[in-house]
Order: C-alpha cells, then structure tokens, then sequence
C-alpha cells in the first residue's frame, strides 16, 4: 500500500512564515507521507481570465487536489481577516468542473504573531470550506498566538501543549484517510 499523499497549502507566501512552520511540524506529526507542496502564488481570479482558459499554475494546483488523500491548510490572519492569498486559491478551486474540494478531508492550522493566533482567519477558512462541501478534521482550534517565542531555530514547536494538539489533530487525521 503507498503512503497517503498530503497537499500543504500555506495562506502566506513568505518562505519563513509561522504557518509554513507550523504545516511543517503537522507534516512530521502525520508520519509516512508524500507531501506535495501547493504554490498559491496564482493570478489573481477573474471571470474574464478563467474564460480565456484556466491558467497554468491553477491547473496545477487543481491537480494536486485531486490526487491528494487530505490537504493540510496554514490559514494565517491578515488584518482580521482570511489572507487574500488563501481565499484567491480557494476561489479558484471552487471553479473547477468537475469539483476538486467536495469530499476533501482537510486539517487547518493557524499561527499569528498576535494574541488570538489567527483566530478569525481560521474561522472564515473553516466557514468557506465547509460552504464547499471540505470535510474539515474537528476539535479545539489550533492557534498558535505570538508565533514568534512559539518556534525554535530550527523551525520546530516549542509549546508541548501545542506540539500534542498538532500530533492529536493529526493522528485524526489519519484515521480519516486510512
């Protein structure tokens, strides 16, 4: 039997983002994998674009989607909100016929220097999934607030607490997909 394939999406672009991080240690706590790394660096959606043909990177990314067993989402908080990044390759995965999202199984994570740890963007990403037919891994939120003192040198978790709620969300996980 081959290993289950993960899509890690990260709502920031940043190569050193908390939340790339953060789906980093999600990715160790899952165990054997193939992990593919989805580039939400995608033109901006627009009808007039999407009638011209779907772009490249877009097709890509839809293709991952469909042969991903789970997606494993960072859903950072920009100005209170879902990053425009992440809602941008939502919207245009929403579009493809036949639908890539439906059925999914996904995890999302947040990290956020502030005090919340991304607490709204979380909730919207959960919210516009599950208008989408994800089915999106339950339990407490994973929040990571002042992201900052949260991470070592070497990227990895520093909160046991928080390193247990990722190895608990992603043994569930698993057990989804097996």
């Amino acid at each position: 039997m081959s290993a289950p394939v993960l899509l890690t999406m990260s709502g920031s672009l940043r190569k050193g983002s908390y939340n790339r991080m953060l789906i980093a240690e999600a990715v160790r706590a899952f165990g054997e994998a193939e992990v593919i790394e989805g580039d939400l660096n995608l033109p901006l959606y627009d009808g007039d674009v999407e009638d011209a043909g779907t772009p490249p990177a877009v097709q890509t990314l839809m293709d991952q989607v469909v042969r991903a067993d789970a997606l494993v989402i960072g859903a950072p908080e920009y100005n209170k909100g879902i990053s425009g990044v992440l809602k941008n390759a939502i919207d245009w995965l929403s579009r493809a016929n036949p639908p890539v999202l439906k059925n999914k199984v996904a995890v999302i994570l947040s990290a956020a220097g502030g005090r919340t740890g991304g607490e709204t963007g979380h909730f919207m990403t959960h919210s516009i999934l599950t208008q989408l037919q994800v089915n999106v891994v339950h339990g407490p939120l994973i929040l990571v607030a002042a992201a900052q003192n949260e991470f070592g040198e070497d990227g990895t978790l520093n909160n046991d607490f928080l390193k247990g709620q990722v190895e608990d969300r992603m043994a569930r996980l698993r057990d989804m997909i097996a």
